[in-house]
């Protein structure tokens, strides 16, 4: 397959760029400044996300979207970044794969409560979660794109070993045997590759953890 990774200098982006190279597949790393830690054998796309055009992207079966921003002030580009590639992408066959956040994961079977407005959801991440949960009401209501959004556990854990095993959920924090809803940026990699190539989530959300 082609895939893109858009944001493939974050770790999530390096990690995705490395799992679909492993595998075979034809991988561009579009990123808005060189990076020297990118996987050699990808190929690179220099090019701001806001700037991509259909014509940038549309060569490639899957397009990863693992844009991700931290400040208080650009939390609001998690909207505008995914309205962009939803825009060019409408009507279009391409797949679009997003790396979303745990926050909007429901906490109860009636699908009525989010992590995000649980008592103890720490504050400090309240507006990081909920621009994102923003992004994913409105990639909702994009009909006419092959969308897929997948959730980590709740514990995302950067610096995780690589099991190379999951459990799959859907729209509810999910968690393991153990009690515990945690799930490595490596594992989540080969969550997603996995989607790329068996495509069981078009138009839907599901969240992974670890086994």
């Amino acid at each position: 397959m082609k895939i893109a990774v858009i944001g493939a200098s974050g770790k999530t982006g390096q990690l995705l760029v490395k799992e679909a190279i492993s595998r075979g597949h034809d991988v561009t790393a579009i990123v808005r400044k060189p990076n020297q830690q990118l996987d050699p054998k990808a190929a690179v796309l220099i090019k701001d996300l806001f700037e991509l055009t259909y014509t940038d992207l549309k060569a490639y079966d899957v397009i990863i979207d693992a844009f991700g921003t931290w400040a208080l002030e650009s939390l609001p580009l998690h909207q505008t970044s995914l309205k962009h590639l939803t825009d060019i992408l409408s009507g279009k066959a391409n797949r679009l794969l997003v790396v979303g956040g745990a926050g909007s994961l429901y906490v109860n079977p009636q699908h009525s409560i989010r992590l995000v407005d649980t008592p103890d959801f720490p504050d400090e991440f309240k507006p990081l979660a909920t621009n994102m949960a923003k992004a994913l009401d409105q990639l909702r209501k994009c009909e006419d794109v092959q969308w897929t959004y997948l959730s980590p556990a709740i514990e995302f854990n950067a610096n995780g070993e690589r099991t190379g095993h999951y459990i799959m959920g859907g729209e509810e924090v999910l968690f393991n045997n153990k009690g515990k809803s945690q799930i490595s940026y490596a594992d989540y990699a080969i969550a997603m590759i996995d989607e790329a190539e068996t495509a069981k989530h078009i138009k839907q959300r599901f969240t992974v953890a670890s086994e």
